[in-house]
């Protein structure tokens, strides 16, 4: 169940990115060195949800130390705090479209379970999906907003049913059973049509069509297709007349497609050079917000569907994401994110495009010229296969004064390092160490040959693809090429282990975060409620009632053994994917090795860290690791 500037063409955008940069060019300079604390103590703004009079809007806002839902008036003002959670963090949903109640989400310290509340500004929430078990997700609001719906696992926890719930006194109805082993997708806006995404395989989805007001709600499907392609819903027309989806049957790269519901004709929608992540449309449809991935960052564009021409922003420093259209679609909210800086909320009034920026993010304490630009780089891998990564370069970088560095890998597997503000990445870099934040071959956004390429691989070629990140760092003249540790988390932070068990003297140190180490277990205890995924993970990385055998042999557990380098591992208790004992047993045994092993567990957090105070721990952990070791 993965939101700039001003408009020039797409195709220049793509032409500039795709250029390949051998090294980067910038002048050495002398900067302060900030803690952990300065760079974890800005503040992560998301939501900007616009309130029923439009006059506000909903942030969520983790300025306390942990996430709460905030309220801050469109032309800028003081931030009013809705919720007061010290422990738990509450992520904004939805404004109610007639009054000032709202929605939020939150789970228990980590464990992804997570509930739907509602509540009044100073009044109580009222938990709208209770059991102990349960995992539910907002579906949005019909056409007239007298409902909203909420897919939910009360049921089965393996499946999400979907409910309409009532906006008046939260009364709900079960509008579809799920019963086919599938993930609900998109409503209609006149509640008739509801989309279902089927995965078959990592390379291959379906879509799948439900009349909900049909007296049997059984799935059509509408994607039928000759071999192996991925089909997924992305929004309704607000006539409700066709579906928008995006499939990669067509090419390397997702393009967006239509569905005429009524004649069931299919029609190409929209295509760009690089794969389109999603498409909404405002209120009436008179605005169609498209995202497109281009090269580690989000192009964004905003059509005027009433004259044919795109919107066009004032000039922000930094990439436009997340834009928000109120329902009267005379307001505009956007965030504005860099390198540099984290996301700031803009407001703009869609008759005067003119942008307002209502918070600061970045903590005062820190000079942002201080800080550095990632720059997207490609070098050769061992077979010629090219790997996109994203480099930065210490301001105290020079030949003749190399700095150590740091080969960074993302999650997933399939996930992607971006540009962006990255408070632990800009820590590593202010402290002296380059980092390379590789897109190994099996990355998303770069075509599907280059995502299949380390299909059932793990360990081996997308190994291979880090290591050779190092060659590529040792060619640098500012880069001291006898210190170079890899650092990553979830899977990422499995590549960590796979090289020090794999590949025992490619790095100097390895930086563990929450990484499988045992493919084993951790296929096996796949939360319930990932069933629909099951299929999508085991074409990925293997099926341990199948292949049990050969999950063995590249779980890094089972040959801890080879551990010689420093090693530190990092874990949240209540991770659900990937559990507690994965880094406790792995731990257990390179201790045996008589190496520096180190570990640091947090008893509050689960896959991934919300609770700054823990943030700012674990980034201190990692320099102080880094200094002593590399």
């Amino acid at each position: 169940m993965g939101f700039f500037r001003l408009f020039v063409t797409i195709n220049l955008l793509v032409l500039a990115s795709c250029q390949s940069v051998p090294d980067i060019d910038q002048p050495v300079k002398k900067v302060p060195k900030y803690s952990a604390s300065d760079f974890f103590k800005t503040v992560d703004y998301g939501g900007g949800i616009f309130t029923a009079d439009e006059n506000s809007l909903l942030i969520t806002s983790n300025k306390s130390g942990i996430f709460n839902v905030y309220e801050i008036p469109f032309e800028g003002g003081k931030q009013k705090q809705l919720t007061s959670s010290t422990n738990r963090s509450r992520m904004a949903q939805a404004a109610f479209p007639k009054d000032n109640r709202f929605l939020y989400s939150s789970d228990a310290n980590g464990d992804e379970k997570s509930h739907i509340y509602v509540m009044r500004p100073g009044g109580k929430p009222k938990d709208l999906t209770p059991g102990k078990d349960v995992t539910a997700f907002f579906g949005g609001w019909n056409k007239p907003k007298t409902h909203f719906f909420i897919m939910r696992n009360v049921r089965d926890p393996k499946f999400f049913d979907v409910y309409r719930y009532s906006a008046k006194d939260y009364s709900k109805k079960m509008i579809f059973k799920n019963t086919f082993g599938v993930n609900p997708g998109t409503i209609s806006p006149d509640e008739k049509w509801l989309t279902i995404n089927k995965t078959n395989s990592n390379a291959d989805s379906d879509i799948l069509l439900v009349d909900l007001k049909a007296k049997q709600a059984k799935p059509e499907l509408i994607t039928e297709f000759d071999g192996a392609a991925n089909f997924g819903s992305l929004t309704f027309t607000p006539d409700s007349k066709k579906l928008i989806y995006r499939t990669d049957s067509k090419g390397e790269f997702y393009e967006a497609w239509s569905y005429d519901l009524a004649s069931k004709k299919h029609e190409p929608y929209l295509k760009r050079d690089w794969s389109i992540m999603y498409i909404y449309f405002s209120e009436t449809g008179r605005y169609r917000v498209t995202g497109i991935n281009a090269d580690a960052q989000t192009i964004i564009e905003v059509q005027d569907m009433e004259n044919n021409k795109p919107m066009v922003f004032p000039d922000v420093a930094g990439n436009i994401s997340s834009v928000r259209i109120s329902p009267s679609e005379t307001k505009m909210a956007f965030f504005v994110n860099s390198d540099t800086s984290p996301s700031n909320l803009y407001t703009m009034p869609l008759a005067k495009p003119q942008a307002k920026k209502l918070t600061n993010s970045l903590s005062p304490k820190i000079d942002e010229s201080d800080l550095v630009e990632g720059h997207v780089v490609r070098y050769k891998s061992f077979d010629g296969v090219e790997i996109p990564s994203i480099l930065y370069r210490p301001w105290q970088a020079s030949a003749k004064s190399p700095v150590p560095a740091v080969v960074f890998v993302h999650g997933g597997p399939g996930g992607q390092s971006r540009k962006g503000y990255r408070a632990a990445a800009q820590h590593l870099v202010n402290q002296g160490y380059a980092v390379l934040m590789v897109n190994n071959r099996g990355s998303s956004g770069y075509g599907k040959t280059f995502f299949h390429l380390d299909d059932k691989k793990h360990g081996q070629d997308d190994l291979q693809d880090c290591i050779y990140g190092r060659k590529y760092l040792e060619k640098l003249a500012w880069v001291d090429g006898k210190k170079v540790a890899i650092m990553g988390g979830s899977y990422g932070g499995y590549m960590v282990a796979a090289a020090l068990t794999f590949t025992p003297k490619a790095f100097n140190a390895g930086i563990n975060i929450f990484g499988v180490t045992n493919w084993v277990r951790t296929l096996k205890s796949i939360p319930p409620y990932w069933e629909a995924m099951k299929t999508y993970l085991y074409t990925e990385v293997g099926d341990p009632t199948t292949e049990e055998e050969w999950l063995r042999k590249k779980s890094p557990l089972f040959h801890a053994e080879n551990i010689e380098k420093p090693f530190l591992v990092v874990q949240g208790k209540n991770d659900p994917r990937v559990l507690k004992a994965e880094s406790d047993e792995i731990v257990e045994k390179a201790k045996k090795n008589d190496v520096p092993v180190e570990y640091v567990l947090f008893e509050d957090e689960g896959h991934g860290f919300k609770k700054t105070k823990n943030r700012i721990t674990a980034s201190e952990k990692y320099v102080e690791f880094l200094n002593k070791y590399l």
